[in-house]
């Protein structure tokens, strides 16, 4: 009986793996290799090499992080404050990949060519929202403030925590959503 093989995106979602827990130099063909528990001969049935995992496990990311959020949000159709409660809800889902996340960003502080993507992302992310906002309040600037407030109270969010004046993290995260729909 035929072995098999490991499927492609089990070598990327384990690239994604060492890539959060030691960035880009933690992925190396042989220890994903290990921690698949196979050998390293199917890689190269799929990967020319570690340089095109890299590049895959990044586009991966980048759809998951942008354009598979943005989907579902859509999917959940509703008006733009229900989009936007939505999309709450779907980054507070995502909490468990912050450390990709922060992997990705500080990749990217040393490599043009992922700053690119990361910017890539960030755009998507920061368009979608002021489109949002600018359907609930009508007003471009306002549109544009409110995305930058959202995007930065959650992006902080991973660094920093809000706990203040008896409120916890998550209070003042929901509160300033809260704030930001209010017309």
């Amino acid at each position: 009986m035929a072995n098999a093989r490991t499927p492609r995106d089990e070598w990327i979602r384990a690239g994604l793996n060492a890539l959060e827990r030691g960035g880009p130099g933690a992925v190396r063909v042989e220890s994903i290799a290990s921690t698949l528990g196979v050998s390293k001969g199917g890689f190269y049935g799929y990967f020319s090499g570690r340089d095109q995992l890299l590049d895959e496990m990044l586009a991966t990311w980048q759809h998951e992080a942008a354009n598979a959020v943005i989907t579902e949000v859509e999917a959940a159709a509703g008006d733009a404050t229900a989009r936007l409660a939505a999309l709450h809800q779907s980054v507070d889902a995502r909490a468990d990949r912050t450390g990709l996340e922060l992997a990705v960003r500080e990749w990217g502080r040393r490599d043009p060519a992922v700053a690119r993507r990361l910017a890539q992302v960030d755009a998507a992310r920061m368009d979608y929202l002021r489109e949002l906002f600018l359907e609930v309040t009508g007003d471009e600037e306002e549109a544009l403030t409110r995305a930058a407030t959202v995007l930065a109270v959650w992006m902080t969010g991973y660094l920093m925590r809000y706990d203040c004046a008896g409120r916890t993290h998550d209070e003042i995260k929901n509160l300033t959503m809260q704030r930001t729909l209010d017309r």
